[in-house]
C-alpha cells in the first residue's frame, strides 16, 4: 500500500497553527507509522491503538471548504459532512491528506452517500451501525462489523492484531476517558474552575495528541493544574453564573461560537453531553472476556440521534444535569442534521417533566448568524 509522505503545495499558504498540524502529522508518516481517519464516535479506536496505528477525527468544522463541495453535493446538506468533503477534495485537511485507510460509518443517510464520493479517491471503509441498540440482532451484526474492520486493518498495514493487543488498547482507552471525564467533572464544583470554552477546548484538543502517554500525562498535568488554582482560591467564573449544559450535534471549532455567546451573556457551560464531551468518556469498556464483544457492546451502547428508540442519550442527559446542578440546557442543531432535529422536541419534553429550561439553537459553519444567537442565548440567560 502506498502512503503518502509529502506536503502538497497548498499547505504552505495556512495558518500557523494549522501548519502546526500538518507538520505534526508529517512527522509521524515519516516514521513509518500509518495513519487512520475517522469521522464518529462510534467507531472502535481500540482497533487502530492494537496495530500501532495513529488514528484522528476527520471531521471539519470549518465552512473554508463549504463552496468547493456545493460543487459537487447540494447546499441544504449538513454542513458538516460538506465541511469534511471539502477538505477531502481540496488537499487542505492534513489528517485526511496523509490518511492511508478512511473509516466511515452508516449513521446518516447523507454521509453514507458522500463515502461513496470519497472513495473515488481515498481509501475508505464503510462499517454498518445498526440503528437499534437492544437486540440481539443488532448486537451480532455490529461485532461482525468490528471483526471486518479488525481484517481491513490487518490486511491494509501488513500486521497481526491479536486478542492481548486488543486488551491492551482497551486498558490504555481506559485511562485515557478516565482522566478526560476527571477533567470535566471538575466543573460540578460551585462555582467551576473553568469556562466552557476552555473545557471545550481541551476535550477537542485532546484528539489530535498523536503520543499516547504524552496524552495522558498532559491531560493529569491540566487535571493538577486546575485543581491547584482552584484551591489557591483562584475563582475565574462568577459563583451567580447560571449553569448550562450543551447537548446535541458535535461541538469543535467554528460552533465554539454558540459557547461563547452563552458565556458572553454571563452564564457557563459546565457540561457537554455531545459527541466531544461526556458522551464517549461517561463510560469504561470491560477489560475482561472477549476483546472484540467487549469493544462492539461498549461503542453500540453510545446514546445518539441516529438510534431508535434512544435511551442511553436520555439517561446520560438526566445524569449529567444532576451532577453538574444545571441550571439550564441549550441543544445546538446543525442545519439539516435531521436526526437531532427531530429529536429535538423529545429533549424538550424529557426537560420539561423534570423543570429544566431548554432552549434549542440551530447553527451552521457560517458567522453571519452570531447576533441572532447572542439575542436568543441573552434572552435565554436573562430568563434564568
Amino acid at each position: 500500500m502506498q502512503m503518502k509522505t509529502e506536503l502538497p503545495q497548498v499547505f504552505d499558504s495556512f495558518a500557523e497553527a494549522r501548519k502546526n498540524g500538518f507538520l505534526a502529522i508529517k512527522k509521524i508518516k515519516d516514521a513509518g507509522k500509518g495513519v487512520v481517519g475517522q469521522f464518529c464516535t462510534y467507531t472502535p479506536l481500540e482497533i487502530f491503538m492494537a496495530a500501532d496505528l495513529v488514528s484522528v477525527s476527520l471531521c471539519s468544522t470549518s465552512d473554508e471548504t463549504i463552496p468547493d463541495a456545493e460543487k459537487v453535493l447540494p447546499s441544504n446538506l449538513c454542513p458538516l459532512i460538506k465541511s469534511s468533503y471539502g477538505f477531502a477534495i481540496t488537499d487542505k485537511c492534513p489528517y485526511m491528506y496523509f490518511a492511508d485507510l478512511v473509516v466511515g460509518e452508516t449513521t446518516c443517510d447523507g454521509k453514507v452517500k458522500m463515502y461513496e464520493l470519497l472513495g473515488q479517491m481515498k481509501n475508505v471503509h464503510v462499517l454498518e451501525l445498526p440503528h437499534r441498540q437492544d437486540t440481539p440482532e443488532a448486537k451480532a451484526l455490529w461485532r461482525a462489523e468490528l471483526v471486518r474492520l479488525k481484517s481491513r486493518v490487518e490486511n491494509d498495514f501488513g500486521v497481526t492484531i491479536t486478542d492481548d493487543m486488543l486488551r491492551e488498547a482497551i486498558h490504555k482507552r481506559n485511562i485515557e476517558r478516565r482522566l478526560l471525564k476527571e477533567l470535566y467533572e471538575l466543573s460540578t464544583l460551585c462555582p467551576p474552575p473553568m469556562s466552557g470554552l476552555r473545557q471545550l477546548q481541551i476535550l477537542f484538543g485532546a484528539q489530535y495528541k498523536f503520543d499516547w502517554q504524552e496524552k495522558v500525562d498532559e491531560i493529569q498535568n491540566a487535571i493538577d493544574s486546575i485543581r491547584e488554582s482552584y484551591d489557591a482560591g483562584d475563582r475565574p467564573i462568577a459563583e451567580n453564573a447560571p449553569r448550562i449544559l450543551i447537548t446535541g450535534c458535535p461541538m469543535g471549532g467554528v460552533t465554539e461560537k454558540v459557547v461563547k455567546v452563552i458565556e458572553d451573556a454571563g452564564a457557563v457551560v459546565v457540561a457537554f453531553e455531545n459527541c466531544t464531551g461526556a458522551k464517549q468518556m461517561d463510560r469504561q469498556c470491560r477489560e475482561d472476556g472477549d476483546p472484540i464483544t467487549n469493544i462492539a457492546d461498549h461503542y453500540l451502547q453510545i446514546g445518539c440521534s441516529v438510534m431508535t428508540p434512544n435511551p442511553n442519550r436520555f439517561e446520560l442527559l438526566g445524569r449529567l444535569c444532576e451532577q453538574f446542578k444545571v441550571d439550564g440546557v441549550v441543544e445546538m442543531t446543525l442545519q439539516a442534521c435531521h436526526t437531532y432535529a427531530i429529536e429535538a422536541y423529545t429533549v424538550k419534553t424529557f426537560l420539561k417533566n423534570r423543570n429544566i429550561p431548554y432552549l434549542q439553537l440551530e447553527t451552521d459553519y457560517g458567522t453571519a448568524d452570531i447576533g441572532q444567537l447572542s439575542t436568543r442565548a441573552g434572552a435565554f440567560v436573562e430568563m434564568l
